[in-house]
Order: C-alpha cells, then sequence, then structure tokens
C-alpha cells in the first residue's frame, strides 16, 4: 500500500472562498451580517476531487491520501479567534465530508484556530472535535500564526504544552505547518514555509520537548527544509552547545516528509536520514505544480524521485507505508479493522 501523508484542498469549490471573504469583509465593517456557512454539495465536492487529487493519486499508484485543509489560506494572523474558530470548523468540516465521500482515498488532518498571541483552548476543543467526532488521524500545527514575523516562543515552550498533552492522549500526531507569510521579505512557499521547517528543528534541537512528551510525534514537512542538506550543521551545533546526540534527543520522534521535487534532493534525503524517519509525501496540487521542462512529468510525482532512491525494497516499503502507519497509529487502526472487515 501507498499512504500520502500530506494533502491539501487545494481545489476546494469556490463557495469556501466566498465564505472566507466575507468574514474577512465583516471584521473589516463590523456592521456587516455574520457570514453563514457556505452550501456544498456532495456532487460539487466530487467535482473537485475525482478529476484533480483522486485522478492524479490513482495515476501515480498512490492508495490513500492524509488529507487536511490548504495550508496557505489557514491564515493564522488573522487576529479575532472567533472567526478563526468558525474558519476551522468549516475547512474541517469539508475535509470530513471528503473523507466521508471516499473513504478508501483520504483520511483526515484538522487545521487548528491558531491566533498569534492566543492562548491554545480553541485549538485543543477542535483537535479533539475531529478526532473524536470526526475520526481525523492528526493536525496540523502552526509554529509560527503571525505569518512570518516569529511572535509565538519556541515549539519547546510552555505555552504549547495543553495541545501536546491532548496529542498524546488522543494518540495523535502533528505536521508543523505554517500558513501565508505576511512579511513581503519572505516569500510563502519558497522561503517561509523551508524557513519554518528548519527553524522547528533547530528549536526541537535546543529544548527538550520530549523528554517531558516521549510519546509525542511531529511531522516535518518539505523534506525537513535545510535540515537533511545542512545535517552536518545540525551536529555540529548539538555538540557545541552540549545538547544530547540528536539520533536519541530527536530522531524517535520527528520525521520528514518526501514534499522534495527533484531526484538528487530526494537522494540525498535518503542518504542522510534514517528510512525510519521518512514519511512518503507529494502535496500534490500544492505548491510546485506542472511539469519539469527537463523530463516533462510533474514535478510534484514524488513517488518517481522515491522508487528511484537509494533505498532497500524493506526501507522503501517503510517511507511508502509502514512508517507512516506507525506515526499515525489512528490511521493504522482503521486500515486494519478494514482489512479485518
Amino acid at each position: 500500500m501507498i499512504i500520502d501523508c500530506h494533502g491539501h484542498y487545494t481545489t476546494a469549490p469556490a463557495a469556501l472562498q466566498t465564505y472566507r471573504d466575507a468574514q474577512l469583509a465583516r471584521l473589516a465593517d463590523p456592521a456587516r451580517p455574520v457570514p453563514s456557512e457556505p452550501e456544498i454539495s456532495d456532487d460539487e465536492i466530487r467535482q473537485t476531487i475525482e478529476p484533480n487529487q483522486l485522478r492524479i493519486a490513482r495515476e501515480r499508484g498512490t492508495d490513500l491520501t492524509i488529507f487536511s485543509p490548504r495550508a496557505s489560506a489557514m491564515g493564522h494572523h488573522v487576529a479575532d479567534p472567533a472567526t478563526a474558530v468558525a474558519w476551522a470548523r468549516v475547512c474541517n468540516d469539508l475535509i470530513y465530508r471528503v473523507t466521508r465521500l471516499f473513504p478508501a482515498n483520504f483520511a483526515g488532518v484538522c487545521q487548528l484556530p491558531q491566533v498569534a498571541g492566543e492562548p491554545l483552548d480553541a485549538s485543543v476543543a477542535e483537535l479533539e472535535r475531529c478526532v473524536t467526532e470526526l475520526g481525523f488521524v492528526g493536525c496540523n500545527l502552526n509554529p509560527d500564526p503571525s505569518g512570518a514575523w516569529w511572535t509565538s516562543p519556541p515549539l519547546t515552550d510552555p505555552y504549547w504544552f495543553p495541545l501536546y498533552e491532548t496529542m498524546t492522549e488522543l494518540d495523535v500526531p502533528a505536521m508543523v505547518h505554517v500558513s501565508t507569510s505576511c512579511n513581503p521579505a519572505a516569500h510563502t512557499l519558497g522561503a517561509h514555509y523551508l524557513n519554518a521547517d528548519t527553524t522547528a528543528f533547530m528549536q526541537l534541537l535546543m529544548g527538550d520537548l520530549f523528554g517531558r512528551f516521549p510519546t509525542l510525534r511531529l511531522v516535518i514537512p518539505h523534506g525537513g527544509g535545510a535540515v537533511p542538506y545542512h545535517w552536518g550543521r545540525f551536529l555540529g551545533i548539538a555538540t557545541r552547545e552540549n545538547r544530547p546526540p540528536i539520533e536519541t534527543h530527536l530522531m524517535n520522534n520527528v520525521f520528514f516528509d518526501t514534499c522534495v521535487y527533484h531526484q538528487p534532493g530526494i537522494d540525498l534525503l535518503a542518504t542522510v536520514i534514517k528510512p525510519a524517519n521518512i514519511l512518503f509525501a507529494s502535496e500534490m496540487l500544492g505548491a510546485v505544480r506542472g511539469n519539469n521542462p527537463d523530463g516533462d512529468f510533474p514535478w510534484d510525482d514524488t513517488k518517481r524521485y522515491v522508487d528511484q532512491a537509494p533505498l532497500a525494497a524493506q526501507d522503501r516499503a517503510r517511507v511508502f507505508e509502514h512508517n507512516i502507519r506507525r506515526v499515525y497509529p489512528r490511521l493504522d487502526a482503521a486500515l486494519t479493522a478494514r482489512a479485518v472487515g
């Protein structure tokens, strides 16, 4: 089985964005009415999924995608908690409907209603709702809800502990995934995302989060940002700063996905990072769309890169399936129950 651990509903029906525009318009003019939730039919969902994510996954040989709302649209920089709660709920309910219409092809991961500087109570409540009521298998956690201004404490700070406590109780992981950049010096897709991946890893290196939460699991997307490429730098800094060895300090709890869009990058990832810490992913129809002109195949067809990476057959199977089922045990339980049933 091939599982893609990183998919977003980037093709959601237009009514979702209309609802978001109405939310933001009301924040600018409170005299406007509270917008009604978008009316989206099952047929509209099918029309946006079947010719897009589902068709392409089938063509490329992917069996199931772990699916979440569009990351760049999470909009955690919008400084209104009530708006964040309503927006997350609408987006997560839409993902739930996708998983109900295509239960063999998609598993849900939730957006959290984070707001920079605000407590995480609402995020904890939404995580609990999505896991216990909607059957979701994880969440996306934004380490910088300010939108590339980095006003929040590091991921190792007690500020985040209420969320980690709930994650460990529910036995779900988080993908550490930022949203849009509000900083003109940091391009959302080419800079902010990769900066955040690298920054998150460095925060974890300098703290002792997994000493307190030994079963907590975090997925750093986009191949880990700069981490694999600069692995020696991180090893050296850990030594200089008298930190524990990275392999025991972090790598029982931290995983990188394969959203890397060229063969040398995947080869580097597979050479530097142990296969047990790599999860197959494509972020298909996400940041990098279109074909590579040198090969005339899609940039985000990451399966072809993993197929050719320097991995033993058993390690390739771990990357494609077994590691993901280990990191997402609720998904594993659902797949096991489905097979038994």
